[in-house]
């Protein structure tokens, strides 16, 4: 039996992702599951660069804001609840679009991966927290561990990669695979040039919009700077402003950096996977689209 058709858009941040799904599921009468490791909470808006409901165009879209700031969210519970809202799109007799920038969540649900799960070592695992983020990531990258975009600054990820290896498992255990859907993958892309600018551009136009303010309001509601912090790049940063550590100007130098370095592993890690058609987002990536999509529905 012929396996359902899913189409995934993904790329580095600042690229367009969310833009270009919209328009596609338009035409095509789709539905969007978000991708986005960050978007699942509820409350980080500005910080994840999350889509409006303007910007949603009347598209549905699912497996955003379905987490509490602060409550673990994994990726084998996200395969899950996306394959859940995938399915429902597809018993709708509608095309499902997969759209977002976490490459493992991208690939868990793209390629079936079956996640073992084995029973936890509290001791273990209360040696590991202890332990500087910088030494966790240093310990995996000295095993050979592969680390993609996402983990690098993902504390709980990197414990729990550490957590595997020293316990004498595959860290990314995702060996065996079973592909739920027939795939076309589209990747979105700029220049190094182009992606820089488009990221200085969208980090005024947030922080004019009030991404500091989104993160002090979080602080207020009670959500912890162990958790914003863990959560990387914005919230870090706009952290470190908030107690002083930085100021604006240092803000705005550092998270910038930080950002294009991050989408600098990103298009690495995505460049990797040959499967990925890539869109020229400078000419015209709507037909080109389009004209993949047309032959692969075919």
């Amino acid at each position: 039996m012929a396996l359902p058709k899913l189409v995934v858009i993904l790329g580095p941040t600042a690229c367009g992702k969310s833009g270009l799904g919209v328009t596609l599921a338009k035409k095509y009468g789709g539905e969007i599951v978000s991708a986005d490791s960050r978007q699942v909470y509820r409350g980080l808006d500005l910080g994840t660069g999350k889509i409006t409901i303007a910007e949603m165009d009347g598209v549905a879209h699912h497996l955003l804001d379905v987490a509490q700031p602060g409550e673990q969210y994994s990726v084998a519970r996200f395969q899950q609840e996306a394959y859940t809202a995938l399915d429902g799109v597809i018993e709708r007799d509608r095309l499902p679009f997969l759209v977002g920038g976490t490459g493992l969540y991208l690939r868990s649900v793209a390629e079936g991966y079956v996640f073992q799960v084995a029973p936890p070592d509290h001791t273990l695992r209360a040696e590991l927290e202890a332990l500087p983020t910088e030494v966790l990531r240093q310990r995996l990258l000295d095993a050979g561990v592969e680390l993609d975009s996402d983990a690098w600054n993902n504390r709980p990820r990197l414990v729990r990669l550490t957590e595997k290896l020293r316990s004498g498992g595959d860290p990314h255990a995702e060996a065996e695979r079973q592909p739920r859907y027939d795939v076309l993958t589209l990747g979105v892309a700029y220049p190094r040039e182009a992606i820089c600018r488009r990221i200085d551009k969208r980090l005024v136009a947030r922080l004019d919009a009030g991404m500091v303010e989104e993160v002090a309001a979080l602080r207020s509601q009670g959500v912890s700077d162990e958790f914003l912090y863990g959560l990387g790049l914005e919230y870090r940063y706009i952290l470190r402003h908030l107690t002083g550590e930085l100021s604006m100007e240092e803000l705005i130098e550092e998270l910038g950096r930080a950002i294009k370095r991050f989408a600098k592993r990103q298009v690495s890690w995505f460049k990797k996977d040959k499967d990925v058609h890539w869109l020229d987002m400078e000419a015209d990536p709507i037909t080109e689209a389009t004209e993949l999509i047309d032959s692969f529905l075919s």
